[in-house]
This record gives structure tokens, C-alpha cells and sequence, in this order.
């Protein structure tokens, strides 16, 4: 139980390596990759050895419930993101089971392909760290590098009636799979239930926008996260009728929208940029559709977890002369 404002530090595990369809033996999985039985670490193994999993809940390491001592349904969890520390200098990518956009084509050979990516220079610190990747199998001379850049895939709030499935995302935020959640940005999350049951999981090091092989690169981090309660009055008079999940970062404002059809989910997530500007900047809604056109990217978070993702990126600095709110 926390209160609201308060500080969490939160050791996530990532899913991978510890599977059924990779053998549950992290230290076996990862040894296969040259990595040391030091460098797994000993939580994954413990929770493979004596974890339950139940498949149909989903794959996901999910931590939680945390109680909000403050929060009532209608109000707003404010989950600001201080920190994220990689706790493992490595990665993994995942095609399953046919279940990415490819389904015809990938995994190309059995039902499962891991690709194990390392991290160089992360001593140095995340800005200064890159990826790893070979052009080809066993290739170590030519690799493709590229940036971290680490979000918590899930984060998301209890709902009433029966338990969800980690994989599709909803109103109650969980695998948003939105990589502009990094350090610095605040994720809103509409509280469902008495205390929120706030839960965090599915660690990432990297991703694209789409996730399309099915997972992004699979990480475990140390989260620091501040939670705060804006009670359901206030939250209507900052952000109107706005559904669903939407988050602010140092550089934009950012409206989700979600649905099996990846149409909807834009459409969703279109009448959600219209009410936040609205509501937040008093933009006349057709003024708002217009600037949406002419200004603002839209963008696919994810096409793989069942529910389709959409999320836009309406920028701060426009805003500058008209006023930015002192709570963004």
C-alpha cells in the first residue's frame, strides 16, 4: 500500500527466458548465447524454478497489485516515470507461433525464433549504450547498433469482474507497448476499482513503433515510479471526457486509442486529441481537427497483442503562446 505522491522502486523481470517454449531455465536459455550463470539474474531464476504459470493468463511477469490508498474509480493515477535502469547487460527478440504482422512468413523455421541481441558500453550509462545485432547469424563483424531507449510495456490498473490477460491492452492501460513511455513522461490511467490495483511488467530496452516480430527487445529493468491520485473532479475540468489511457511527455501530449480494428483505434484515438485540446488549451474542436491534420503525427503502438494500438503525438512547444498548463 502506498499513498498518493509517493515513491516506488520496482525490480521487473522480463518473460523471456523464462517460458515453457524456451525450456523455463534461464541460466540453460541464456548460457546457450555466452552468457554466465552470474549475469542471469537470480530472481528469473527462482521464479522459473518455483513460479506457478498459467499460459492462458498470459506471458507476462507482472508486478502487483499495488493499493493506492487515495484512489476511487473516476479518478486519474498519474504514474510519473523517474527511472529505468537496465539490470542486464542483454536482450531478447521473439517471433511466436505465427503471431506477429507475418504471420505467413515468420518464424521461418519451427515455432519459435529468439534473437539474442548484447549491449555494449551500458557501464557508461544508457545514453552512451548500443545494441547489438548481426547482419547474420553468428556475424559478430558487422553488427547493426542502435540506441537504448527503456519503457515498461505494461502498466495498467485493476478492472472489477474477472482477471484480463496481460497481452491486449484496454482502458485499463496494461501492455500499451507505447515506447514514448521513457524517463520523464507521465502516464494517466482512468481508476477502475477502490485503491487502483496498480500494476507494472513486460520490460523493454528498445522497440519500433508496431512491434511487428510480436515482442520489441525484452529487457529486465529497475523502475522508479511516482504515483499520484488527481480526483475525479479535477481530472474532468483538466482533461474533459477524454477514454483510455494518455500520457504527457517533456515534449508532447499524447492520446491513445485502442481496438481490434486498427481503423477504430486511430479513430478512437483522433476524438481523444480532439477533447484533450480542447479541454487542456480551450482549442475549438473544429480548430483542434484542423491543427491534428496540419501538425500532429499519428502513430501504431502495436499490431500484435490482439487489440491494436494508436497513439498521437501533439506537440507542447505549439502551444507555448497559447499556454501550457503548470501540471504538464
Amino acid at each position: 500500500m502506498v499513498q498518493s505522491g509517493e515513491t516506488v522502486v520496482i525490480d521487473t523481470i522480463s518473460h523471456e527466458g523464462i517460458l515453457e517454449d524456451q525450456g523455463r531455465d534461464p541460466v540453460a536459455f541464456f548460457g546457450q548465447h555466452g552468457v554466465a550463470r552470474d549475469q542471469v539474474l537470480s530472481d528469473a531464476i527462482d521464479l522459473a524454478s518455483n513460479g506457478d504459470h498459467d499460459p492462458s493468463n498470459g506471458p507476462h511477469v507482472v508486478t502487483g497489485p499495488i493499493h493506492i490508498e487515495e484512489a476511487r474509480p473516476g479518478d486519474l493515477l498519474a504514474v510519473r516515470i523517474d527511472r529505468l535502469v537496465p539490470r542486464v547487460p542483454y536482450g531478447i527478440v521473439s517471433s511466436r507461433h505465427g503471431r506477429g504482422l507475418l504471420p505467413d512468413r515468420f518464424p521461418a523455421d519451427g515455432a519459435l525464433t529468439s534473437i539474442f541481441c548484447s549491449v555494449e558500453d551500458l557501464d557508461l550509462g544508457v545514453e552512451s549504450a548500443r545494441v547489438t545485432l548481426p547482419l547474420q547469424p553468428g556475424d559478430t563483424a558487422r553488427p547493426v547498433q542502435f540506441p537504448l531507449a527503456p519503457f515498461l510495456g505494461i502498466m495498467g490498473v485493476a478492472t472489477a469482474g474477472e482477471r484480463l490477460h496481460s497481452t491486449p491492452p484496454g482502458l485499463h492501460g496494461g501492455n500499451l507497448d507505447i515506447r514514448l513511455l521513457v524517463e520523464g513522461t507521465t502516464l494517466y490511467l482512468p481508476v477502475q476499482v477502490t485503491g487502483a490495483g496498480f500494476y507494472v511488467g513486460d520490460p523493454h530496452f528498445a522497440q519500433g513503433n508496431g512491434e511487428v516480430a510480436l515482442t520489441a527487445l525484452e529487457a529486465s529493468l529497475r523502475a522508479t515510479l511516482t504515483i499520484d491520485v488527481v480526483p475525479a473532479d479535477e481530472a474532468r475540468r483538466r482533461f474533459g471526457a477524454v477514454t483510455g489511457p494518455f500520457a504527457h511527455t517533456p515534449r508532447f501530449l499524447v492520446p491513445t486509442g485502442l481496438d481490434r480494428d486498427l481503423d477504430v483505434a486511430v479513430a478512437k484515438c483522433g476524438t481523444n486529441a480532439v477533447e484533450l485540446l480542447h479541454n487542456v488549451f480551450g482549442m475549438a474542436p473544429e480548430l483542434a481537427y484542423a491543427y491534428l491534420s496540419a501538425r500532429t503525427d499519428f502513430d501504431i503502438s502495436q499490431v500484435v497483442d490482439g487489440t491494436k494500438g494508436a497513439h498521437a503525438r501533439i506537440r507542447l512547444a505549439d502551444f507555448t503562446k497559447a499556454g501550457v498548463p503548470s501540471w504538464l
